[in-house]
């Protein structure tokens, strides 16, 4: 799961790269829309189609929930040679994948046109750079402009229009970091939220290491989670008879597989 988020990451990262178009221009693309791997996805794919033939080659997928595709319908994929138009709309602009089904996919045309409003609101926040591509990822992540001045509204530095894309990805919001300054963390910058929250660092697990007499620092939580240092480890470890387990020590054991 983790190696699939830092891909659709990367890829919804590049678009504004990847894609030559003019700044707020309209962005026409092949598409092609199938069943996602878990129930209630639809799985998208965007590309330029010059791929000589070879089906879905340099695409940029995207899994979707249902709910925020109108027009289309799970049953849609089986009715063999039906054209459909599926629209998602979102604050950064609307897109639109419009097609023949065949073979269980939508294969057709994609337009997204972005929202120039939603482009002054950000900028406004102080965030800038935006071109069409970048606001297509927006779109697909549903990065949202209230979402982004509630995270600056805390005073989380280092924000910019790059990193939002990572911090939306990694489910970054007012709650989690909240969990974190709630334990006496000082407030993380935007890059540290993405590192943690990527490594599943939570407040509760947090607790319970601290519980045991730690006081990690940020980057220790990052490694606790990277070595599984967990509890349960940590007592196994202190059953054998070892003493003075830092954290950095525990690392080490996990490093050096001295824990087999």
């Amino acid at each position: 799961m983790k190696r699939r988020l830092f891909v659709l990451m990367a890829a919804l990262a590049g678009m504004s790269v990847a894609v030559q178009a003019e700044t707020l221009e309209p962005i026409q693309q092949h598409c092609t829309i199938s069943a996602g791997d878990k129930a209630g996805t639809l799985r998208l794919e965007t590309g330029d189609g010059d791929c000589h033939g070879q089906k879905h080659c340099g695409s940029n997928m995207s899994d979707l929930a249902l709910s925020r595709l109108t027009g289309i319908a799970i049953t849609d994929l089986a009715r063999e040679g039906a054209q459909v138009t599926a629209t998602l709309a979102a604050e950064a602009g609307t897109f639109t994948c419009s097609g023949t089904v065949a073979q269980g996919e939508l294969d057709g045309r994609s337009v997204f046109t972005p929202d120039v409003g939603f482009q002054e609101r950000m900028e406004k926040m102080g965030f800038s750079g935006y071109d069409s591509g970048k606001l297509l990822a927006y779109a697909f992540l549903d990065v949202q402009s209230g979402w982004a001045q509630s995270l600056k509204e805390m005073g989380i530095r280092d924000m910019n229009a790059d990193n939002l894309i990572a911090l939306r990805v990694f489910h970054v919001d007012p709650a989690y970091v909240r969990g974190l300054t709630g334990l006496g963390y000082p407030l993380p910058t935007a890059d540290q939220l993405v590192a943690l929250s990527c490594q599943g660092v939570n407040a509760e697990e947090v607790s319970e290491i601290r519980a045991l007499g730690y006081q990690p620092t940020l980057d220790q939580l990052i490694q606790i989670r990277i070595f599984k240092i967990t509890p349960d480890f940590i007592h196994r470890m202190q059953a054998r008879g070892l003493k003075n387990l830092t954290i950095d020590k525990l690392v080490q054991i996990r490093i050096f597989k001295l824990a087999d």
